[in-house]
């Protein structure tokens, strides 16, 4: 069994002078609840490398078992400080793909041609395909074989406009995540605000927050066995 890991490479929180990231939990609890599995993990970022984390995903207050256990384990930080380039992955070589959130991939996995390209080779490898919290947006450009919107009828979540509200960054992202599933003709749903909720639509899952990437990423194993 072996999972690609998707993260994100931007740091920069739009014009706000401010960093952003990957969330730390949002990695490090799929990391291991595929780890403890038995799957082999490759970690991919579109440039490569070290991605960014949010300094707000690793404070006090945001922390967990797992985000702990990460500290103590220097064989998972190395490989997260030593990502693949996404341009040199192959969905060939995988049997699934997860993609992390974070409010980076808003910036680049929206937009980046080769993420794009590989979801829709795992889609059509009929291989599962899971993304929590704002990692949806790199569904923004995939299609399906016949040029519709791969979201376009299909069951999914991501990151509410509430919890962007609340967070105060409804007019800082690119887009809002929810409306962006919707033009996109997705049948979006979601549950409350920063608690627990995933959907699953075929070879497709997608989470809407932090509290839900646990659940995304045990439900991914759960396809796979």
């Amino acid at each position: 069994m072996k999972i690609l890991m998707v993260l994100t490479s931007h740091d920069q929180l739009g014009n706000t002078g401010k960093k952003t990231g990957l969330w730390l939990e949002e990695f490090c609890a799929p990391y291991y609840i595929f780890k403890d599995a038995g799957a082999h993990i490759v970690l991919a970022s579109p440039k490569g490398g070290e991605p960014p984390v949010d300094p707000k995903s690793d404070g006090i207050t945001t922390q967990s078992i797992s985000t702990l256990r990460f500290k103590l384990d220097g064989e998972a930080k190395e490989q997260l400080a030593t990502t693949e380039r996404l341009a040199d992955v192959s969905e060939s070589d995988f049997d699934a793909a997860f993609y992390s959130g974070g409010h980076g991939p808003m910036w680049d996995l929206a937009e980046d041609r080769n993420s794009r390209k590989l979801i829709e080779s795992f889609l059509a490898a009929r291989k599962t395909v899971a993304l929590v919290c704002h990692a949806p947006a790199a569904l923004r450009h995939v299609e399906t074989p016949d040029g519709a919107p791969l979201v376009s009828g299909r069951r999914v979540t991501g990151f509410t406009n509430t919890e962007e509200a609340a967070m105060e960054l409804t007019d800082v992202v690119p887009f809002l995540l929810e409306d962006e599933l919707k033009r996109l003709r997705g049948i979006y749903s979601k549950g409350e605000d920063m608690t627990e909720y995933v959907v699953e639509d075929g070879l497709l899952i997608t989470g809407q927050n932090p509290k839900s990437s646990a659940a995304v990423a045990k439900l991914l194993i759960e396809k796979l066995a």
